[in-house]
């Protein structure tokens, strides 16, 4: 399990004996979840009015830092084309897989200084978060390009022989070049008419060279034949090949266009190679920039509703449940029957119902803190 669930309850007499009480009623007897205790700094709490203004701001923001986190995750895994396992080594934070850098949270004292207002940490993490995304589309964009142009040029020298690129099968020698009345065509005959083909070609236009038919590439379906005849029966000779069956394909041998193409193969192919690495390490270091970033908001979300819902002094313990998948249902019900009492009125409301001047922000209601982490960033399960 990838999810967990960060909760807060007021703190006892002691915030040690809500967890011992937590502790209890989940993992003693039933083994509901594994639980960690969430550490949060004395943050500065300032007004009433700029925290409840803050909580909306902090819903907001954690939604966007979420959306950048997977998004960089998801483009990390298109970069490495979807090797998995590639892909997690990775998306770490800190250097640590993400459920041992969510479940062991320190927080980070040098990026988010603690002595700053509530509003200035939200606001630099926001900053940082955007400059993130705004970065991701720049250099997705310019190596998308990079794929896309060497994907189409590669697209071209495979395929069938009806389209596919010609330029790196045929060689100088199997065309008359240069002549004034003759000319080399390339046709494409299915496999089955190899022998009509034989028996026609010669006299399906006039001035066709007796004997100049070569077999210069096969693929599964076709064959790849040259043909010489002079230029003035050239369309004669198509239409006549259409009616049989035969694909007379437009190829000009021009040596200088063809060196141009592989040139251009070339440097795609090593520009693509050159980017990958730097790619890769600048979406390793900015998912968990964002990552940690994110972890950050869903404390200071926890301690901004905390203090709202609980009143001061700050007196709260910050929880990190992983629930046992089979007993999530349970969990919830032993939760609300542990924290019931802290707000009568919540009963447990689902968040589809619309109750005024009540912000649920589309998460569910409980009468303890609650918000959801989930570590599985990507569609396929980690």
């Amino acid at each position: 399990m990838t999810e967990f669930w960060l909760i807060s309850a007021p703190g006892e007499k002691t915030c040690q004996q809500t967890w011992d009480k937590l502790m209890v009623a989940t993992t003693r007897t039933n083994n509901l979840s594994t639980n960690n205790k969430f550490n949060i700094p004395d943050l500065k709490v300032g007004t009433l009015d700029v925290l409840v203004g803050l909580s909306d701001e902090l819903a907001k923001l954690d939604t966007f830092v979420e959306s950048v986190v997977k998004k960089v995750a998801q483009y990390m895994a298109d970069v490495l084309e979807d090797s998995r396992d590639k892909v997690q080594e990775n998306l770490l934070a800190n250097g640590v897989d993400l459920v041992t850098y969510v479940t062991r949270f320190q927080w980070d004292m040098a990026k988010y200084p603690i002595k700053q207002s509530l509003k200035n940490i939200s606001e630099i993490i926001s900053k940082q978060v955007t400059q993130i995304d705004n970065d991701l589309k720049a250099r997705a964009s310019a190596y998308n390009n990079l794929k896309g142009n060497l994907q189409n040029l590669e697209r071209k020298n495979a395929g069938s022989l009806m389209t596919r690129s010609l330029a790196d099968i045929v060689k100088k020698e199997d065309f008359v070049l240069d002549s004034e009345y003759l000319i080399t065509m390339l046709v494409v005959v299915p496999k089955t008419s190899y022998a009509d083909w034989q028996k026609t070609y010669e006299t399906l236009a006039e001035m066709v060279v007796p004997r100049s038919t070569k077999l210069l590439f096969e693929d599964n379906d076709s064959g790849l034949f040259s043909v010489t005849l002079f230029r003035k029966a050239v369309d004669d000779f198509k239409h006549k090949a259409r009616e049989n069956k035969f694909t007379v394909r437009d190829f000009q041998y021009n040596e200088e266009e063809m060196k141009a193409d592989k040139e251009e193969m070339t440097r795609l192919s090593t520009d693509k190679k050159k980017q990958f690495g730097p790619l890769v390490r600048w979406l390793k270091v900015n998912f968990s920039e964002a990552f940690i970033a994110w972890i950050h908001i869903k404390a200071l979300r926890v301690f901004v509703e905390s203090v709202l819902r609980y009143g001061l002094p700050v007196n709260f313990q910050a929880m990190l449940l992983q629930p046992n998948k089979k007993n999530m249902k349970k969990l919830r019900e032993v939760l609300y029957d542990l924290y019931k009492h802290l707000d009568s009125s919540a009963a447990i409301i689902d968040a589809s119902m619309d109750i005024p001047g009540l912000n649920l922000s589309q998460q569910e209601y409980y009468p303890y803190v609650y918000y959801k982490i989930d570590c599985n960033l990507l569609d396929f399960k980690v």
